[in-house]
């Protein structure tokens, strides 16, 4: 059972101090992904394997194995030849291959070398969801099955149109909340911490928020980390620490944050509302953090 790292810094201890997330951080498993009624099984809707090749595709080769597909799938896609891999891909997904499933349902999500196909990365992201969801999350592919959760549950906040994917918050918490109890995703854990924010499915309540933004700012997540910032300064919890609030909105402005406008701009405005000694403060606490996470 996974335990999350907590935080070490003088600065991490007083954030969470007095906030006690209502659902267990411990790694227990959330109850299996739900999904919804009426979507056919993922098998019933695949094209069968590579059986013609089409103009301009080099000639049909008949893999021995999945393994053996995906191998000619990933050595296609270095080439550029993705309308070939593609069909490598199809025929590994068809015969178990599970990074195959990811990989189709990544490409599809993204109109990456195949035209955006909403429904059928959904499809391609449940079937791997559904047969990894309770793989070891110490396991080099557990981060693509918590991938698989997240895309999964933004599917279900937004519905996909013309088909049986309808809006369900509910579903999408489950699905966020998997994939950040069990599998620590850093990413699942914003998401999640904004359905509590937002009040999207659930009552608004940012004092639940707040345990699983500071678990995804402890793995580097910016936007969390700005979000946590944002609220700690404006006592958005029901206590304001200034300091606190500005040392995060630094550490999210660092790196691919700098390229965030709001995240800039939100930072900005902290420390033209603070005092000289918060901005002092905020500066020890800094220092605390990036000597701690030296260590």
């Amino acid at each position: 059972m996974r335990t999350f790292s907590v935080v070490t810094s003088v600065a991490l201890i007083a954030l969470a101090a007095g906030i006690e997330p209502t659902r267990s951080l411990d790694g227990s498993p959330s109850p299996n992904p739900v999904i919804a009624p009426g979507v056919q099984p993922l098998a019933s809707s695949l094209p069968s394997g590579p059986k013609s090749v089409a103009p301009g595709l080099k000639s049909a080769i008949i893999p021995t194995s999945p393994g053996e597909a995906y191998r000619s799938a990933a050595e296609a896609l270095k080439t550029g030849e993705k309308a070939q891999a593609v069909m490598s891909l199809q025929y590994a997904a068809e015969h178990g291959h599970g990074f195959a499933l990811w990989k189709l349902g990544r490409m599809y999500a993204d109109g990456d070398g195949v035209k955006r196909d909403d429904i059928r990365a959904f499809e391609y992201f449940q079937k791997f969801a559904d047969s990894h969801a309770d793989d070891n999350p110490g396991s080099p592919r557990a981060r693509f099955v918590a991938n698989a959760f997240v895309a999964l549950g933004h599917y279900y906040l937004e519905g996909i149109p013309n088909s049986a994917v309808a809006p369900s918050p509910e579903l999408a918490r489950r699905m966020f909340g998997h994939a950040a109890s069990y599998f620590g995703d850093p990413e699942a854990q914003f998401q999640l911490a904004s359905l509590y924010l937002d009040g999207n499915g659930v009552a608004r309540d940012v004092k639940r928020a707040v345990p699983w933004l500071v678990l995804a700012c402890n793995k580097g997540h910016y936007k969390a980390q700005a979000v946590l910032g944002r609220i700690l300064f404006n006592g958005e919890h029901g206590q304001r620490q200034r300091a606190a609030g500005l040392m995060w909105m630094t550490v999210a402005s660092d790196g691919p944050g700098a390229k965030e406008p709001w995240i800039v701009q939100l930072r900005e405005t902290s420390i033209a509302q603070a005092t000289t000694d918060e901005q002092a403060m905020a500066y020890i606490l800094l220092r605390r953090f990036l000597e701690g996470r030296r260590e």
